[in-house]
């Protein structure tokens, strides 16, 4: 009898090891999906309008999601007991925002196939702040450290692969320019890896996914507008590029809506498997970025057979390192290492640690509470879909050679992620 608690503990741990890494999957494939619309930075639209116009569909998304999974009462409710982390969801927002700015310059110098591996450098980052603040890897096994520290050094060789292949590109793009695209890219993998900081803060602290996401679109929505104004010439400048880039807006607030659904299973990975093995699964979106430049914008035919060889070698060397990593379970050991990390947020903050510990394993109570609804939230709902149609209907097709069919199959490919991963998050934890 002594150990049957012992073994339904390490039951529960291994499902949510499952949820983590179906969460990490999903989350690649609408990453990597999002970033498709930031192709139109190749037919003249500024880096900063592409950004904001993607920015602009996150906002909408980040607010109507998590309204129309959980309820405004369950998601206030959430931030009124942990006001403190209120600044550290802007905080990661502001993070993103420069960090997904830069993406567009990559994506504009060097092309989505290229730019994605090297931004996902932010796995490393992400890795080094795990171990060192929340206590990730703390007690795991020789076994564990290997399969982690491995694919950790995979990731940067196939990175270096990456930028190498640049320099067998098509003479379409001055070598400087691929410098630049290349530096862009790292920036934005550098920015990214310190923004997961913020988000185990959040979920070692009890905080529910949808509402650190809520308050974090206020960061990135007010950082890119700063952006667009500070370096696109002016206000009045940047709504005379949105009125002109308007049969284009549908596109990029499509492809921020996109994000935010990836976003959000990127944040139960995080949340369920930690930041150090988490965001590296969520990195296989590279390998749908590499299967949307290649296969839906051609982009690969623009290298010589040197250079395509090298992205390929590269991008799968990335992808071992990811699933080493994501597949190097916390033993109990280190498990124990981040009770430690949560008793100390709980001390700090003066949070209850049995709650905190029962959110953490995916038991919060207040989840299998039927949702309140009030009337406002269907208006919010209605006026977001407003936006959407009111938007597709002055949309037109863009001058970017695209093959459709491909197109189609690789967004179905990820709406099935969508459906497996988020119908195992509802019955685990009804998304807590």
């Amino acid at each position: 009898m002594a150990t049957k608690p012992a073994t339904s503990e390490a039951l529960s741990s291994r499902s949510l090891h499952t949820l983590g890494v179906a969460s990490g999957l999903a989350a690649g494939a609408w990453l990597g999906m999002a970033e498709a619309p930031t192709k139109l930075v190749t037919v003249g639209f500024s880096p900063f309008i592409i950004s904001l116009g993607m920015v602009a569909g996150v906002f909408v998304a980040r607010w109507t999601l998590p309204m129309l999974l959980k309820g405004t009462g369950f998601i206030l409710d959430d931030l009124r007991e942990k006001p403190h982390l209120i600044v550290w969801a802007i905080l990661a927002g502001m993070l993103w925002a420069v960090a997904n700015t830069l993406t567009v310059f990559a994506i504009r110098n060097v092309g989505i196939s290229i730019a994605f591996p090297l931004w996902n450098t932010n796995s490393l980052v992400g890795l080094f702040w795990g171990w060192l603040l929340f206590r990730e890897l703390r007690g795991a096994g020789a076994g564990a450290w290997t399969k982690v520290l491995g694919g950790a050094g995979a990731i940067v060789t196939g990175a270096c692969m990456l930028a190498y292949a640049t320099s067998h590109s098509s003479a379409e793009a001055p070598t400087q320019g691929a410098a630049m695209g290349i530096l862009a890219a790292l920036g934005a993998g550098l920015l990214w890896g310190t923004m997961y900081i913020p988000y185990r803060k959040a979920y070692i602290s009890g905080m529910n996914p949808l509402s650190f996401v809520t308050v974090f679109t206020f960061g990135e929505l007010g950082t890119v507008s700063a952006l667009a104004i500070l370096f696109d010439g002016g206000y009045h400048n940047v709504t005379s590029a949105l009125a002109q880039a308007r049969p284009a807006l549908f596109w990029l607030f499509l492809g921020g809506f996109c994000w935010v659904i990836g976003d959000l299973f990127q944040q139960y990975a995080a949340k369920y498997i930690g930041i150090g093995r988490g965001i590296p699964l969520s990195n296989t979106n590279q390998l749908w970025g590499l299967a949307w430049g290649a296969l839906v914008f051609g982009e690969m035919a623009a290298l010589n057979p040197t250079g395509q060889w090298l992205v390929i070698l590269g991008s799968l060397i990335m992808i071992a390192g990811a699933v080493s990593i994501s597949f190097a379970e916390a033993p109990e050991s280190e498990q124990h290492s981040w009770k430690l990390a949560v008793g100390r947020e709980c001390e700090r903050y003066g949070l209850d640690e049995a709650s905190v510990s029962a959110i953490v394993r995916g038991d919060d109570p207040r989840s299998r509470l039927k949702a309140r609804r009030s009337l406002w939230e269907w208006v919010v709902a209605a006026v977001a879909l407003a936006v959407f149609v009111w938007l597709a209907a002055g949309a037109q097709r863009q001058h970017i050679p695209m093959n459709a069919g491909w197109a189609v199959i690789l967004a179905a490919a990820a709406a099935a992620f969508l459906l497996v991963s988020g119908w195992m998050l509802w019955k685990r934890t009804r998304f807590s």
